[in-house]
């Protein structure tokens, strides 16, 4: 079963639990919570069945509404470096209701290094 369920009710994906769910072609909404600065230096490229959404996470309460606009029925698998920020954000939009939040394990940082070697690490 992908997702393992933490203690917070959020499910968590592995970098290469993710890779297998794109390549799939399944329609997930990713949401990367770093800062600007973090984003303009590297992202996960994702294919056309993936929605990319950027919200800062200091940003994503007050654009609760435009994430559940943006991301349906569909999963949203929330990343920022190291995994940390984006399970805060993962458990707060759980709590705002949103079904089917997981978060990337080990963020952006562990798609560098199990998925996609071209993505820079920092």
């Amino acid at each position: 079963m992908l997702g393992i369920k933490a203690k917070n009710d959020v499910a968590t994906l592995t970098a290469v639990e993710l890779k297998d769910r794109l390549d799939r072609g399944e329609p997930i909404t990713v949401l990367d919570v770093r800062e600007d600065d973090e984003r303009t230096f590297c992202a996960i490229s994702l294919p056309p069945t993936a929605r990319d959404l950027h919200i800062p996470m200091h940003d994503v309460d007050d654009r609760l509404e435009e994430v559940r606009a943006r991301v349906g029925s569909d999963p949203l698998v929330v990343y920022c470096h190291h995994g940390v920020r984006s399970l805060s954000v993962a458990t707060w939009l759980a709590r705002q209701g949103l079904g089917g939040v997981y978060n990337l394990a080990g963020g952006i940082d562990a798609w560098s290094k199990g998925v996609d070697p071209s993505v820079p690490v920092y």
